[in-house]
C-alpha cells in the first residue's frame, strides 16, 4: 500500500508519496552460490558429509596438472512422509578439492509430461527469474541434441537448464565462473599429457600383460612337468 508522508519546511508542509516495499527497497537477490545444502567452494569432505556415507561414489578424473575429482550422489527422500524425490543423480565436480561444478540429473519418469516452462518455474523459486532465451541453444558440451532452455546467472555463478534428447528429460548444470577458466586449462593440459604418454602407457600395459601370461605358463609348467606321463 502506498503512503503519504508530510514534511514541514519554511514554505509549509509538503506531501510526498512514498511507494510500497517493492519500489522503496530492492528485492533480495537469489543465492546462486549453492544448490540445496551444497555451496560452491566447499571441500570434498564437506560435500561427502552432506551426501551421507552410503549415498555417493567418488571418482578421480585427473591427477595432474591439478586434481579433478567427482562425487556421484543419489539423494534419498527422508522419512515415509517426505516429498517424493525428483532428482535421480547429482554429480559434484572438484578442482584441487574445491567444489566448482554441479550437474543435477532429473528422473525422466518424475518429469514425464512436464514442459520447459513447468521446470523453469520450479527452478525459478530457488534462483529467481530466468534469462529469456528466444530459441533453445545447443549444449554441445552436454550432448549431441541437448538444448539449453533457460539460464540463471550473476557475476560469479551460472546455472543452465538443459533439455536432454534422451527421454526426453532435464539436467540443471551449475558452475563457479571464477574457477571455470582454471578448470578448463587444467583439463586441456591433462588431455595433452595423456595423449602424449598414451604410446608409452600402452607399451607398458602390453609388457605387463605378457609378463603375467609368462608367469602363468611358468607356474603351470612347474605343476605339470613332474606329473607328465608320455
Amino acid at each position: 500500500m502506498n503512503r503519504v508522508l508530510t514534511i514541514a519546511c519554511h514554505s509549509g508542509p509538503i506531501a510526498i508519496l512514498v511507494f510500497g516495499m517493492m519500489v522503496s527497497a530492492p528485492a533480495l537477490a537469489s543465492d546462486l552460490s549453492r544448490y540445496r545444502n551444497f555451496q560452491f567452494g566447499m571441500d570434498l569432505a564437506a560435500v561427502a558429509g552432506h551426501a551421507g556415507p552410503n549415498n555417493y561414489e567418488m571418482k578421480v578424473i585427473h591427477t595432474r596438472p591439478a586434481l579433478i575429482q567427482e562425487i556421484e550422489w543419489s539423494p534419498q527422500p527422508l522419512g515415509s512422509t517426505s516429498r517424493e524425490e525428483s532428482v535421480q543423480q547429482v554429480v559434484f565436480r572438484f578442482y584441487d578439492g574445491k567444489l566448482f561444478g554441479i550437474a543435477v540429473n532429473y528422473d525422466r519418469y518424475k518429469t514425464e509430461g512436464m514442459t520447459d516452462r513447468d521446470v523453469i518455474e520450479a527452478i525459478s523459486t530457488m534462483y529467481g527469474t530466468a534469462e529469456t532465451i528466444a530459441l533453445p541453444a545447443k549444449a554441445g558440451h552436454e550432448g549431441y541434441d541437448d538444448e539449453v532452455v533457460a539460464v540463471w546467472q550473476d557475476p560469479d555463478y551460472r546455472f543452465e537448464l538443459i533439455r536432454t534428447a534422451y527421454g526426453p528429460s532435464f539436467r540443471l548444470v551449475g558452475v563457479s565462473k571464477r574457477m571455470q577458466a582454471a578448470v578448463q586449462t587444467a583439463t586441456a593440459e591433462a588431455k595433452r599429457l595423456d595423449d602424449k604418454e598414451a604410446p608409452q602407457r600402452e607399451a607398458a600395459r602390453a609388457a605387463s600383460e605378457k609378463d603375467m601370461q609368462q608367469a602363468k605358463l611358468d607356474k603351470s609348467r612347474l605343476e605339470n612337468k613332474p606329473k607328465f606321463r608320455p
